[in-house]
């Protein structure tokens, strides 16, 4: 059986050969944004550096204990950064930076951010329901886990309107071929 995460490494390489995947825990870069994101949300983003993977340009900045993720996991969410890598190439560094941070405001109604990361999680969507299957993503532990993405402390609550978030995720769900009944993870 080919492990989808390392078919997925080598396909990313291929079409970004500066591709790479570096621990976020030892970037001075990422302590730093650690620090503001905890002043910027009144100390209630406190995860930056364990649970969330962040992309800029052509890295893949990862938590500390990524290589412990199974490969399925690690796929799924390297899906999603993909998507990333991709808008990277296509907005540049200080396009994505301008946009991504702080067009129109830097939170509450942040219409860029949200808009980026629609794309990769409707991409995580996708993934999850190949690899966990179609009920997976249709049960409601996974719809509020990527809502909440959107909607809470972790993107600065980039965009309060639950109910549109509630129809465009499913929306996707939708739109998904069915892929069974896997076991969520």
């Amino acid at each position: 059986m080919v492990d989808r995460y390392a078919a997925l490494v080598d396909a990313l390489r291929a079409e970004f050969p500066r591709f790479r995947v570096v621990r976020k825990d030892t970037s001075p870069l990422h302590r730093a944004i650690d620090t503001a994101l905890r002043v910027l949300t009144f100390g209630r983003m406190t995860t930056y550096l364990d649970s969330f993977q962040t992309t800029i340009g052509n890295t893949v900045y990862v938590t500390s204990d990524w290589d412990e993720w199974s490969s399925d996991r690690r796929y799924v969410t390297l899906r999603h950064e993909a998507i990333h890598l991709r808008q990277f190439r296509t907005w540049t560094r200080p396009g994505m930076a301008l946009a991504y941070l702080l067009l129109p405001l830097p939170m509450g109604l942040a219409w860029c951010r949200a808009h980026f990361e629609k794309e990769a999680y409707a991409e995580s969507v996708r993934a999850a329901a190949e690899v966990w299957g179609t009920a997976h993503v249709r049960g409601p532990a996974y719809r509020d886990y990527v809502i909440e993405q959107f909607t809470g402390a972790s993107y600065g609550w980039m965009w309060p309107f639950r109910r549109s978030l509630e129809r465009w995720y499913d929306g996707i769900v939708e739109s998904l071929p069915d892929h069974g009944y896997g076991r969520p993870e």
